[in-house]
């Protein structure tokens, strides 16, 4: 095995490659990247046996093809140590990967090939095409509210809905819910449901960028698989029921509230500062034209703010974990956004004003 490549050659699909790699492993192998040459093209596939992600590119030339598996981060770390535009000669030599770059060198050992598993996709069911934007700006409006390590294992993770032209992402932690859904060139009949674990949906979104670029999935039993440019990304299916969330979306609230967006955003950071470290709890107190937001700490200390609203109607007080809104209003295209409330125990419902593609429901706390 024995290529020549430049260093942003390399860099670019190492480094989204190593992402996927864990710093701990059970298996020693899986800390490795495995490099495999043919013809005029260098595959490096990263794999944690959950999510998958091979990257192709292309070195200056090939004097030999041939496979080694190297580890992720220290190669990732020589690349980025190394001047701009130097290219790097790789040779397997004595079961050892020795990288020459200018007048340095570097030896790595190596792991046997055979030893690094791949993720085989079952015989796929459904394939389908999405644009990037598309994609991307479903999963960037949904991904904020997945579970990180809840015991409700299905919850760490997104649920992906494909129907008769629409594609809807859901994500929830039990505590708030996230739903974003678009009109796409697919048509799956019946809809299909599938849940992706949290790192693949993480892992993802870092292949996907705002353009029209296409997206090829495809779907089986117990994989996604998603083809993008260079990049084959495999993931494992979470198996398990995902919560019916259209249950959970309040319906009738009587209590319609707007305000600018960016304004409220910065009121309930401001005010979260002086909230309760460990619950992060502030009220909200509706009065017309007006919402006063206030919130205290065990160490006496109180902060309040008042903001303008679009509200005629009565007076009400609630409350609510300042994160929690934070968070979508830092992913509301809008520059305004509205709030539908019924009662201090009854979940608010945020989404553009007269609705948009994603809507959020946020749980109450009691204070």
């Amino acid at each position: 095995m024995r290529f020549t490549i430049t260093r942003e050659d390399l860099l670019r699909p190492l480094s989204l490659v190593a992402g996927v790699v864990e710093r701990r492993q059970t298996l020693p192998v899986l800390s490795n990247v495995l490099l495999e040459v043919r013809d005029t093209q260098l595959a490096l596939t990263g794999t944690d046996l959950e999510v998958e992600l091979i990257g192709r590119t292309v070195p200056h030339h090939v004097d030999e093809p041939g496979s080694a598996t190297v580890p992720a981060r220290k190669l990732m770390d020589i690349c980025k140590s190394l001047p701009e535009r130097t290219d790097i000669t790789f040779t397997l030599e004595e079961g050892r990967a020795v990288l020459r770059a200018g007048r340095s060198r570097f030896t790595l050992s190596t792991l046997p090939v055979a030893e690094f598993p791949n993720i085989e996709g079952s015989q796929s069911d459904t394939t389908l095409t999405l644009t990037r934007g598309t994609l991307k700006h479903l999963i960037d409006a949904t991904s904020f509210a997945m579970a990180q390590q809840d015991v409700r294992y299905y919850l760490n993770g997104m649920l992906l809905e494909f129907g008769h032209h629409l594609v809807r992402t859901v994500a929830t932690d039990g505590h708030r819910l996230a739903v974003c859904a678009r009109s796409a060139e697919v048509d799956v009949e019946p809809s299909q449901k599938l849940i992706v674990p949290r790192k693949g949906i993480l892992e993802l979104a870092r292949l996907l960028d705002g353009s029209d670029e296409p997206v090829e999935l495809t779907i089986g039993g117990t994989h996604l698989r998603a083809q993008t440019g260079d990049f084959t990304f495999t993931s494992k299916l979470v198996d398990g029921k995902f919560p019916d969330y259209e249950r959970v979306v309040p319906r009738g609230g009587d209590k319609v509230v707007i305000a600018e967006r960016g304004e409220l955003r910065q009121v309930l950071s401001r005010t979260a500062i002086l909230s309760n470290e460990k619950y992060r709890g502030v009220r909200l107190n509706l009065e017309e034209h007006n919402l006063r937001v206030t919130a205290n700490n065990p160490e006496q200390e109180e902060a309040e703010e008042n903001v303008a609203i679009e509200y005629e109607g009565d007076t009400l007080e609630v409350g609510f974990n300042v994160g929690y809104l934070v968070d979508v209003l830092g992913v509301l295209d809008a520059d305004r956004v509205q709030m539908t409330l019924s009662d201090p125990n009854s979940s608010a419902l945020l989404e553009e004003p007269g609705g948009g593609d994603a809507m959020y429901v946020v749980m109450p706390m009691r204070l």
